[in-house]
């Protein structure tokens, strides 16, 4: 318990900005739960007490003498782009395995996560990922092949994200697709 709830409130009626720094480029917002756990779960603190979103920024430190501050939006897009559905990042998860699956299904659920906490996701970004990982032929087969685990949670992920409103531009089709590959993947998982 915290030992002063009613000044953490106060202060957290005060914010204005969530700031979430980052001083290196070996990994991503996407990478890591612990961007979101901080900068999500600040973000949703501030949201409960003010009933509003602060102002949410990314701080790109990895060049020191050249430092950048974007929207988290921006970031969260750039991230999107550069990795998230980037044909290359997916073919190298591919040569991983069971292991590159399950790190696309964990950036999935890094995504959902900050858009849940920080609401600083966009609808075609969910679209985007069900047609390159899940409408992909190839690409949804090594899935299910190599970690119907992650096959489920993907799938899963995104039917959430409706059912949560946060992914709203959906069509009805999608979502029974959706439905249909959480049933096959855990008849896969019952197979193994």
């Amino acid at each position: 318990p915290l030992p002063n709830p009613e000044a953490f409130e106060q202060r957290l009626k005060h914010m204005q900005i969530v700031l979430q720094n980052q001083d290196n480029r070996e990994h991503d917002l996407l990478d890591s739960d612990d961007y979101y756990q901080f900068q999500g779960g600040l973000t949703a603190a501030v949201r409960s007490v003010r009933l509003k979103n602060p102002q949410t920024y990314f701080g790109d430190n990895s060049i020191p003498a050249n430092p950048r501050v974007r929207h988290l939006k921006e970031e969260i897009a750039r991230v999107y782009r550069s990795r998230v559905v980037n044909p290359k990042w997916i073919a190298g998860m591919m040569r991983h395995g069971y292991k590159g699956a399950f790190e696309m299904a964990a950036t999935v659920d890094y995504l959902f996560a900050y858009d849940a906490t920080a609401k600083c996701v966009e609808d075609h970004m969910y679209q985007g990922i069900v047609d390159a990982y899940l409408g992909d032929r190839t690409v949804c087969e090594f899935i299910q092949e190599k970690n119907p685990w992650a096959l489920r949670d993907i799938a899963e992920r995104m039917l959430e994200a409706h059912k949560r409103d946060l992914w709203q531009d959906v069509n009805i089709q999608t979502i029974e697709n959706l439905r249909n590959l959480v049933h096959q993947a855990e008849a896969a998982i019952e197979e193994k």
